[in-house]
């Protein structure tokens, strides 16, 4: 696959002296994997980390456990959530254990300090110490757990990468980017889940499958499911400020969006004439991921990406101008630098 790498770069500067270049890797697809647009390398082997979480949401869809143990919509949007750890996420995660009947000690998550600043400030105040329910992927781990009940699996290790559960997770994230069986890679991610690896075109290839086009197959429907969750549901899914969730709330369920820690991001756009102008008449996915990690580069990239792919009206990328072009201050709240975009999306 063709390498774009000239000029694939977020810069910042100070004054007239560049102090960073931040290197861009981001690719078009359709539902099909058909490369429409690119830049610097589409083929990257990437950890899709978080951004794998809605694909990992189907394979618990697939065991029957979502209604078998009475989720909501809600819950499933949790289920796909890398959350900010505001009351409203730990209370969520804690009913979802409850409808599981699973307790919080069942959780091999852990906890660490909150995404939020602010629910970070409000801990310290409190001299609280987060544990595993308030982890940002809480909502994802008491799923697993779930799925693993659905199926008649032990709980205790449901974590493990041999455990019945994961491996229908990556029979069911491999097969939706379009990979065989053992087609990707597979890491030990944050929380303490298998996270796949696989090439970046690929991520891009799964957020097309999950925006809806047409009716039809049991399994467009479950990934139909989990686009209207997080689309429906954009502050369970990150949480007061959050890039994900502004960018779903400006969007008015048009499209969903996922981080992924490290600099990695995926978009599932469904169809409508701006897609259309890709070349496409169904949904596209655009995956993107900065070589360096800064995730401040990322949210910056994934604009200007929507940008020049004119998906979106000015109105709609009005409230991403802070994430767009993040102004550098100093401890006095001088302005010091700005961030430029020096790369363009081209088709191959």
């Amino acid at each position: 696959m063709k390498v774009l790498t000239n000029n694939n770069y977020v810069v910042t500067n100070r004054g007239s002296v560049i102090e960073n270049r931040h290197q861009v890797h981001a690719v078009v697809t359709d539902a099909t994997g058909r490369v429409l647009s690119a830049v610097g390398n589409p083929a990257r082997i990437t950890l899709a980390r978080s951004a794998a979480k809605p694909a990992q949401a189907l394979a618990v869809l697939e065991t029957g456990a979502v209604d078998q143990f009475g989720f909501d919509e809600a819950d499933l949007a949790l289920m796909c959530a890398s959350h900010s750890s505001e009351d409203r996420h730990v209370d969520r995660a804690r009913a979802m254990l409850a409808k599981a009947h699973v307790e919080e000690g069942d959780l091999r998550c852990g906890g660490h300090p909150a995404v939020s600043e602010a629910v970070n400030r409000a801990w310290i105040k409190r001299d609280f110490t987060p544990t595993a329910i308030c982890n940002n992927c809480s909502g994802k781990h008491a799923g697993m757990l779930a799925g693993a009940k659905a199926i008649g699996a032990p709980t205790g290790d449901y974590h493990q990468a041999n455990h019945p559960l994961q491996r229908q997770v990556k029979r069911v994230v491999e097969g939706l980017a379009g990979l065989e069986l053992d087609g990707a890679e597979w890491a030990i991610d944050g929380c303490n889940l298998p996270a796949p690896a696989f090439p970046l075109h690929h991520l891009a290839r799964i957020y097309a499958r999950i925006a809806p086009s047409d009716p039809p197959a049991a399994q467009t429907q479950a990934l139909a499911r989990i686009f209207q969750a997080m689309a429906r549901y954009p502050h369970l899914v990150g949480g007061e400020g959050r890039f994900c969730t502004v960018l779903m709330e400006t969007f008015a369920r048009a499209l969903i969006g996922k981080v992924g820690a490290d600099g990695c991001y995926a978009v599932g756009v469904r169809p409508s004439d701006q897609t259309r102008q890709l070349g496409v008449d169904g949904a596209i996915g655009i995956a993107v991921k900065i070589e360096d990690g800064s995730l401040d580069i990322l949210y910056a990239a994934v604009v200007e990406i929507l940008a020049q792919l004119r998906l979106g009206t000015s109105d709609q990328l009005q409230p991403l101008a802070a994430f767009h072009r993040p102004q550098i201050r100093n401890t006095a709240d001088v302005v010091t630098g700005e961030t430029s975009h020096q790369f363009r999306m081209s088709s191959l």
